[in-house]
């Protein structure tokens, strides 16, 4: 068989499989929407799966209409910006600094943030240090404690790397000091990997429930995955939203309200990652790649 043909043959394969292994990824969503607007007399007797029957929106009016949800959304939304933009800071700032010759220490430095890799903080400890320092039922207890990972720096550090020299050089000529270096050469240049850190972050921030679950107390300050995780277990419920959710039980069944408030905890961030998606495979390539 020619090469061209094996080729081909080898593409098509290969499309067909990530196509087939893409549909078991879309296939939940698929049906969460179906279930959300299909009639409750269908749901009921598990006869949707992936496309609605008898059509309706009133679970998606009650699900609009609870301050619960929007509160949890609003906290979400902050503590994912603010603490994406924070560890965008720290994890520049370090990588910078580890990607410089003339850092005293850096190799010593590196190790110790290698090491995290294997031997990560316990969870006690992790709340004593919290909790001493105040940040325990506020915002801040989940956006600084996670701001720093180990992964994102070695990835900026190597990219950092990367970019030439004789650059920083005809800077410093040009009296520029280590601060502006990285803020008017370095930063603009690594666009491309900075964006890929942001969405890591940024989606870890997004889906994370379980600090909030140690660290807040306050249910004004719960992000939406932990109303969402109380939602769907029926724990921690606060009596508004129990009296909106057994309003919404005369037109829909409980799993038809599951299924949208998951899918309303899950589109805002998915339609974020397509703007960001040409940053993401070169970033985490270049990345990973250089020297």
């Amino acid at each position: 068989m020619p090469a061209y043909r094996s080729d081909r043959w080898f593409q098509f394969v290969n499309s067909a499989i990530l196509f087939l292994f893409s549909l078991t990824m879309v296939a939940p969503l698929v049906h969460l929407a179906a279930v959300s607007l299909s009639s409750s007399a269908y749901v009921s007797s598990n006869r949707v799966y992936f496309w609605p029957k008898g059509f309706q929106l009133e679970v998606y009016a009650t699900i609009f209409g609870m301050s619960s949800l929007w509160r949890s959304l609003g906290v979400t939304i902050y503590i994912t910006v603010l603490g994406t933009l924070i560890a965008l800071l720290f994890t520049t700032t370090l990588a910078y600094a580890l990607s410089r010759p003339v850092m005293p220490g850096r190799k010593l430095v590196l190790k110790g943030i290698v090491v995290t890799f294997i031997f990560s903080a316990p969870m006690i400890p992790t709340f004593l240090v919290v909790n001493a320092l105040g940040l325990v039922n506020t915002l801040w207890a989940l956006m600084i404690p996670g701001a720093l990972g180990a992964f994102n720096v070695i990835i900026m550090k190597t990219f950092f790397q990367g970019i030439s020299s004789e650059m920083f050089d005809a800077a410093k000529i040009d009296g520029n000091s280590e601060f502006g270096i990285y803020a008017r050469i370095t930063i603009p240049l690594s666009t491309p990997v900075i964006a890929t850190i942001a969405l890591f972050h940024a989606v870890h921030q997004w889906n994370s429930y379980f600090s909030a679950l140690i660290y807040i107390r306050n249910r004004n300050l719960m992000p939406l995955q932990v109303l969402l995780r109380n939602l769907i277990v029926g724990e921690n419920v606060d009596p508004q939203t129990q009296s909106d959710m057994a309003e919404a039980a005369l037109l829909a069944t409980p799993e038809m309200m599951k299924a949208g408030i998951v899918l309303f905890a899950t589109i805002p961030i998915l339609v974020v990652y397509p703007f960001l998606q040409k940053y993401f495979v070169k970033g985490a390539m270049l990345g990973s790649l250089k020297e």
